[in-house]
């Protein structure tokens, strides 16, 4: 099997870069018009007022509710405030009783409501709740917190189930949020609802892992490298959107354009600076991991010089009104997100089983050496791999700064770098399709199991899933067994 000339093979590479471009321009394109737009008058959520003097539109991050007396009666400029992490910020209630205050990072909180600002006759049924702490976790950027009013002397026999008394998120129409006394059936649906949402928030944050892990597994693939500085490759997606938008100010589609140019140039340059000598020098693969460990220490840091070692906002990004699916809500602009990533894995999927370089790929991962005796160009094969990771780990990291409101840390893609190995190593190693059943897998039980365990812990349950795997079938769900000795 021979390959055409460079020009040939620079087609499908700018085909995919094109195809990507135009999904994200038409899907965002929508988003923006339906943020413009603004939400319909009966949108819910949407409308809450925010009524402090800080901002909260400027926040990634919040924490809400609704406040309503014993007779369901919404109570109107109450006084909330949250404090934490050397941070502090204040709302009152609207006119409907709803709250939100905004935190730029996510973290425990504590939540303060100033009983001096309850009308008259009115008072908490738990004195002990007028200050609580919360956790807001990376993935979720709004955090229900609940208080239930009515007399103190009730709190004898009120169930510890009351929902006032839970700090988890939820979704649930404030009315049936705000019911002091919860039945089984209450609980139920309640619990159907909160494993609804997480769920979908799983399979979307699934979706993001998915394009940076099948990037992790091409390369591994065709080159038998574990590539550790993969999660710099997302955060440099997101770095560079946030660059083009926010600090020069390009048009939308500019720097849409540019920043998956230059994820897909950084992937190149990648191979052509470093990987591609060394493996002219025959340099061992535990030497290569080594070095790509390095790599991703230094790219980190130097992104925390350029960006600095906070959480920075990319400004036009909104997350547009939100999208009731059963009992879940999910905003416009991740359903964009998980669109725009669904149509470039079936675009990946094609090009890997239906075009010439995408079987060669294939070829150069399952043998080399035969690869190469059968007339195939391993090294532009593994040049072409290095680009296209690039430019769908980029595409990630652009897309996944939607999935958490609009924001990019110096370290983004090195939170999550293990579970992306985790994604790789469920799947099968080397696996495109595992990898993505893998990811999607990992995002769905990191988010659901904050249901029963708290949001510091979620990712630990994605990497006693790869401790598992690694016990009980090493190859992964769809790799193959291989024979030692």
């Amino acid at each position: 099997m021979k390959l055409a000339g460079p020009r040939t093979l620079l087609r499908p590479i700018t085909a995919w870069l094109g195809a990507a471009l135009v999904a994200v321009l038409l899907l965002f394109g929508v988003g923006i018009a339906t943020a413009q737009a603004g939400p319909p008058p009966d949108a819910g959520p949407a409308q809450i007022s925010i009524t402090d003097d800080d901002g909260d539109d400027d926040y990634v991050y919040s924490f809400g509710g609704t406040m309503r007396d014993e007779d369901r009666e919404p109570l109107v400029g109450v006084e909330i405030i949250v404090s934490g992490n050397g941070f502090e910020n204040s709302g009152e209630t609207d006119d409907s009783g709803a709250w939100r205050v905004g935190v730029p990072d996510p973290g425990t909180y504590t939540v303060t409501i100033n009983t001096d600002t309850l009308p008259d006759g009115v008072q908490l049924r738990d004195p002990a709740h007028e200050s609580r702490e919360f956790e807001i976790s990376a993935g979720s950027q709004q955090q229900s917190v609940l208080f239930g009013f009515g007399d103190p002397g009730e709190t004898q026999t009120t169930p510890t189930t009351e929902p006032s008394e839970t700090d988890s998120e939820s979704d649930a129409p404030a009315d049936d949020e705000e019911i002091p006394v919860a039945t089984e059936q209450q609980r139920g649906q309640g619990f159907m609802a909160g494993l609804t949402q997480r769920a979908i928030n799983g399979a979307i944050f699934g979706l993001m892992l998915a394009l940076a892990a099948i990037g992790i597994t091409l390369i591994f693939g065709t080159t038998g490298v574990n590539n550790f500085a993969q999660g710099e490759m997302l955060t440099f997606g997101g770095v560079m959107f946030y660059f083009t938008t926010t600090i020069w100010g390009w048009p939308f589609v500019v720097a849409v354009a540019a920043t998956l140019l230059a994820c897909a140039l950084f992937g190149w340059l990648n191979d052509a600076a470093l990987f591609k000598p060394l493996r002219k020098r025959r340099v061992g693969l535990v030497q290569v991991l080594i070095v790509t460990i390095g790599l991703s220490i230094l790219l980190r840091y130097l992104y925390q010089f350029i960006v600095g070692g906070g959480t920075n906002q990319i400004s036009g990004v909104s997350r547009g009104a939100p999208i009731t699916i059963g009992p879940a809500v999910v905003s416009t602009s991740v359903l964009i997100s998980a669109g725009i990533a669904i149509l470039v894995l079936i675009g990946v999927a094609f090009f890997l089983t239906q075009t010439r370089i995408g079987k060669a790929t294939r070829a150069v991962s399952d043998n080399s050496s035969l690869a190469a005796a059968s007339g195939i160009n391993v090294n532009r094969v593994i040049r072409i791999v290095w680009t296209m990771a690039g430019l769908l780990t980029g595409l990630g990291g652009l897309l996944y700064t939607y999935f958490i409101g609009g924001a990019i840390r110096w370290d983004t893609g090195f939170q999550i770098l293990l579970l992306l190995f985790a994604a790789v190593t469920l799947g099968g190693l080397g696996s495109a399709f595992g990898a993505l059943i893998g990811a999607l897998v990992i995002g769905i039980v990191t988010e659901v199991s904050t249901l029963w365990l708290p949001a510091d812990v979620r990712y630990a349950v994605g990497l006693f899933i790869l401790i598992l795997v690694l016990l009980f079938r090493p190859q992964g769900i769809l790799g193959r067994k291989e024979r030692i000795g």
